[in-house]
């Protein structure tokens, strides 16, 4: 009798719940005001990577061999946006940065920052990490198409601006 439970233990710990990390890139461009003038920023431009996501089509999911019907659980780990060019430009620009995960009609903010501009992120090419928001974002992956949106408010910088948003995930599923 003991042996069959010695065989059956690696079995039932692989049915059991695992984790895993997915990371998602995007890049968007801001664009230059009037030389000379102050443009206000209330439109932050979207990212196209972040729209209509299917996660059953995410490379991380595939190599778990995940399924996005199978998660029990998604929380946002971190989200960090990246100034890329020109690399002599900070986020000075930028007073206040939101992120929403939206799935038809639901919406919820996942990441936030306020007062960018007085943050003291200088150049060359300074990462701005967000405060993330503990939300469940289950609901949002398992749903047909899921989109990550951003609003942003400050001025449009002076020249135009390359940022990459990098998110990343901890996913948990249970086999049982």
């Amino acid at each position: 009798m003991l042996l069959s439970w010695i065989w059956a233990c690696p079995l039932l710990a692989a049915c059991g719940p695992t984790s895993f990390k997915s990371e998602l890139r995007g890049e968007t461009t801001v664009p230059a005001g009037m030389p000379g003038a102050i443009t206000q920023l209330n439109a932050f431009p979207a990212i196209g990577s972040f729209v209509g996501l299917d996660f059953n089509e995410n490379q991380d999911f595939k190599n778990q061999d995940v399924t996005k019907d199978e998660v029990d659980s998604v929380r946002l780990q971190s989200l960090e946006m990246r100034l890329l060019s020109p690399s002599d430009v900070d986020f000075g620009f930028l007073d206040t940065l939101e992120f929403f995960a939206k799935a038809g009609d639901l919406e919820v903010r996942i990441a936030r920052r306020r007062d960018i501009s007085q943050l003291g992120l200088r150049a060359p090419n300074p990462v701005l990490r967000m405060d993330v928001d503990d939300e469940e974002l289950q609901p949002f992956i398992a749903a047909p198409a899921m989109s990550i949106l951003v609003r942003g408010k400050g001025r449009l910088p002076e020249q135009e601006v390359r940022l990459q948003a990098v998110v990343l995930l901890g996913v948990e599923v249970n086999f049982f």
